[in-house]
């Protein structure tokens, strides 16, 4: 159906190589921004009493807006490129989107509104839930996916640093219970009590509201802390290198474009439009897409030389 493909294109997030329904994208982020600010200002008593009527309209307006746009994006998401080559038929491709993460955060952007009229909800809850749409930014994003692609492949790292983490908690906590109890029962009467203090020292965070006075509890928390430099510590480096590593891979990538792009050091006909649009939608930029061709035409133009000497 060609509305369904037009919508899925205005939908789609604009690339720097196809900027033809780019005015989608910036009303809608513009939308999700006055959002955030109207639920800043919001938090202000005298500013909500003034302008509430305002503040409700608007509410409506995105709403509106929002939920249009979810199902906009269910109905069109079977054109879209990443799902057209996708096995099964239009409903199961639907079934396969509302179920992805981004989806879902569509969902909760409007959800708790409606669930609002039914079910009587803390207005509080319901403004924590609209906070949730500042994360409808990530499809925007191209850092943010980045970020999202790196939580999803170092996801099994990242839950043994954080494992690793919680037992060392556990046992820090175990001991100072048993180190801190009869000489401080308002702050280490129980296990679960004594973990905040246990977290708040592995994390090197130290907000000093607990604090061991015992010679074997501050000898035990001094070294808890020293093994707290080195474990906090691990989960950023796992995001650091999966980072670099992503980096790496899509640069890789272009290059090995790059190079069935050129033949006898010449770029084939008709090849720049596609790595063009190769570049944007990897995040390479200009200047390393540049650099990489000069290198590889200088690499051809020193083979050729060296060819006619042999």
């Amino acid at each position: 159906m060609l509305a369904r493909a037009t919508m899925s294109k205005w939908l789609e997030p604009s690339t720097e190589y196809d900027k033809r329904y780019l005015w989608v994208d910036i009303a809608l982020i513009l939308l999700i921004g006055l959002n955030i600010i109207a639920l800043i200002l919001q938090s202000i008593e005298s500013l909500d009493q003034a302008y509430h009527r305002y503040f409700w309209y608007f509410e409506i307006f995105s709403i509106t807006v929002f939920t249009l746009e979810y199902g906009a994006r269910i109905w069109s998401i079977v054109d879209a490129p990443e799902y057209q080559q996708q096995a099964g038929s239009n409903w199961q491709k639907r079934w396969r989107y509302i179920r992805s993460p981004m989806a879902i955060i569509d969902l909760l952007a409007f959800l708790p509104f409606y669930l609002g009229l039914f079910i009587d909800l803390d207005l509080r809850y319901l403004r924590v839930f609209r906070l949730l749409r500042v994360f409808k930014l990530t499809r925007y994003s191209r850092s943010m996916q980045l970020l999202m692609n790196v939580f999803k492949e170092e996801r099994f790292s990242l839950f043994a640093a954080f494992a690793v983490l919680f037992i060392i908690m556990l046992v820090a906590a175990c001991a100072m219970y048993s180190l801190e109890k009869d000489i401080q029962p308002e702050h280490f009467s129980s296990i679960p009590q004594a973990m905040w203090w246990a977290l708040v020292t592995l994390t090197t965070v130290g907000y000093g509201d607990v604090t061991p006075v015992t010679d074997l509890g501050k000898l035990f928390g001094g070294l808890i802390t020293i093994v707290g430099i080195g474990m906090v510590a691990l989960p950023a480096g796992i995001l650091a290198s999966g980072f670099s590593e992503q980096l790496s891979r899509r640069r890789q990538f272009y290059q090995l474009a790059l190079d069935q792009a050129y033949q006898e050091g010449k770029l084939v006909p008709g090849a720049e439009p596609m790595l063009d649009k190769l570049r944007c939608e990897l995040g390479v930029s200009h200047t390393e897409a540049r650099i990489m061709q000069q290198l590889m035409e200088k690499r051809y133009q020193a083979m050729h030389v060296t060819d006619q000497d042999s």
